[in-house]
């Protein structure tokens, strides 16, 4: 799946960069939006991030392309692994930036783990 984000004045830290919280938040949430429509009518909770590095800073008018692909399936839970590119916004050149794994696992209405192809719609 991929995803594209516009990197504004309001996303950046006192230094003029990326906050890396933003960074963070964007990914969950991209990653999420695949693992819902890979597994329609389930829900997913974030378990957790493999290493969370960033190889490059990231300045306002920056825009993000995250590419997000399915790694591992298990019982309970799946992982996506994410690659984020920046360019900036006048050029058509883009650089990696950020990459990491994140696992999901699934849950039922009582908040405790479920196998994932158990009652799917």
């Amino acid at each position: 799946m991929t995803s594209y984000k516009l990197v504004m004045l309001g996303d950046l830290n006192h230094y003029g960069f990326l906050f890396g919280g933003k960074m963070l938040m964007w990914v969950d949430e991209i990653a999420w939006m695949a693992v819902s429509g890979d597994y329609p009518g389930c829900h997913f909770v974030t378990v957790g991030m493999s290493e969370v590095t960033f190889h490059k800073s990231v300045h306002p008018q920056s825009v993000l392309r995250f590419e997000t692909a399915k790694a591992r399936v298990g019982r309970t839970s799946v992982t996506y692994h994410v690659e984020v590119f920046r360019r900036h916004i006048e050029s058509s050149e883009e650089t990696g930036v950020f990459t990491t794994d994140i696992t999901f696992v699934r849950i039922g209405a009582d908040g405790a783990k479920m196998p994932i192809g158990e009652g799917r719609s």
